[in-house]
């Protein structure tokens, strides 16, 4: 059977999204695994939304919190929001309490990766603050330390991302991700998917 991993995220502007296609590319490069996006519920009304200039949704489908089980490995992506995770991948993590009751995600491969808007804006602690809610519910955390290589020395570009996980700098929106951090989301999909394989084959 394959090996199944779902990238989770939220993303108001796209970059995210960017970062989770491109993961998505990485981890299907494995033979074997079977990559598949999901976003989280938007908790914004429309009228909010437009106020904050975000475009349409994307049709990439809503996970419920009982389809998490259903995967060999999860990775979750979001934006920042001074320093932690944005509140509405949250308040999804807060609606998971009957898989914790069971402790149907423990054991359970996780990666993180994410945006924020300046270079002291959260690469670090964003993942570090999210690390809690994956150790509640007794997952295995997956960084990527320096497994990129040279690009993780990169010292003449901007780049996102940190040992943590793959990230992105949004600025004030109109900045991209760019192709080192796109390469580097890939390398995480690629990697993470490599590990999810191993331990799947083990249980």
């Amino acid at each position: 059977m394959a090996t199944k991993v779902y990238i989770v995220y939220y993303s108001t502007y796209g970059h995210v999204e960017k970062l989770a296609e491109q993961i998505k590319k990485g981890a299907e490069s494995v033979e074997g695994v079977e990559a598949k996006l999901w976003q989280v519920p938007e908790t914004l009304s429309d009228e909010v939304l437009g106020k904050l200039g975000a475009p349409p949704k994307s049709d990439v489908p809503v996970i419920t919190p009982g389809e998490l089980a259903e995967a060999d490995g999860l990775l979750f992506g979001f934006p920042t929001r001074y320093g932690t995770m944005a509140a509405q991948f949250k308040a999804f993590i807060d609606s998971t309490g009957s898989q914790w009751r069971t402790q149907e995600l423990a054991g359970k491969p996780a990666g993180l990766f994410y945006s924020t808007g300046s270079q002291g804006g959260g690469q670090e602690t964003t993942p570090l603050t999210a690390i809690t809610q994956l150790v509640h519910h007794g997952m295995i955390f997956v960084p990527i330390g320096y497994t990129f290589g040279a690009g993780m020395f990169e010292m003449e570009k901007v780049r996102g991302g940190s040992p943590y996980g793959a990230g992105t700098y949004a600025g004030d929106g109109s900045r991209q991700p760019s192709e080192l951090e796109l390469d580097l989301a890939f390398h995480q999909g690629k990697y993470f998917a490599g590990i999810s394989k191993k331990l799947k084959g083990t249980a």
